[in-house]
C-alpha cells in the first residue's frame, strides 16, 4: 500500500498554503511554480478541498486560496479524505471478498484492516500546523508577499504614431492635397 500522487500533492500544496496563511490569499499558480505541480491538477485538488471546507477561495485581483479552518484544526487525514485518496492496505478495498465473491476474506485480512486503522489513527493525529512548524524548524524560509498595487509597476509604453501613408493610394491622396 502506498499513498498515490493525489494525496502527496494535496498535502504538499496545503503545507505551502499554510506557510503563507498570514500573507493573504495564495494563487495556485504560485504554489504550482514553487512545488512543481501542474496548475490544472492543483485546480482539481483545490476544488475538492474547497468542497470539504478545508480551503476558501477569493476571486479577483489579489485573489487565491486561504485555509478554511485554522491549521491546527486540519489533519493530514482530512486532506487525504477530501481528495478521495483511499487509505487501504487490504486487497479487497475493505469489502471482505479478498478471495473472490464466493470464498470471502483472505487469511491476512484482519492484519491489513488493523494496519488501515493505525494509518488512519496516525494521519488523524498529524495537524497541518505541525507540518508547517516542522518546515520552519528545518529552516524553510517564506518569501515576503509582493506588495499589491492598484497601478501596474511596469511602465506603460505608448505606441508610436505613424503619419506616413500605408499604401500607394494613400500616398497619392497625401500628395494631391
Amino acid at each position: 500500500m502506498r499513498l498515490t500522487t493525489k494525496g502527496r500533492f494535496a498535502v504538499t500544496a496545503m503545507i505551502d498554503l499554510a506557510l503563507r496563511e498570514n500573507s493573504g490569499p495564495v494563487a495556485l499558480a504560485a504554489i504550482s511554480q514553487r512545488q512543481q505541480i501542474s496548475l490544472s491538477y492543483l485546480e482539481q485538488l483545490f476544488g475538492k478541498l474547497r468542497r470539504h471546507q478545508l480551503v476558501e477561495s477569493t476571486r479577483g485581483p489579489g485573489g487565491g486560496y486561504s485555509l478554511g479552518r485554522r491549521s491546527d484544526e486540519i489533519t493530514v487525514a482530512d486532506i487525504i479524505v477530501a481528495v478521495d485518496e483511499p487509505i487501504d492496505a487490504t486487497g479487497c478495498g475493505g469489502k471482505e471478498n479478498c478471495m473472490g465473491d464466493d470464498t470471502g476474506r483472505c487469511i491476512t485480512h484482519d492484519l491489513w484492516t488493523a494496519l488501515n486503522n493505525k494509518m488512519i489513527e496516525y494521519l488523524d493525529s498529524v495537524t497541518l500546523r505541525k507540518l508547517v512548524d516542522d518546515q520552519l524548524a528545518k529552516g524553510v524560509t517564506v518569501e515576503e508577499a509582493p506588495i499589491k498595487r492598484a497601478i501596474s509597476s511596469t511602465p506603460v509604453v505608448k505606441p508610436i504614431r505613424i503619419t506616413a501613408p500605408n499604401s500607394v493610394f494613400a500616398l497619392g491622396n497625401a500628395l494631391s492635397k
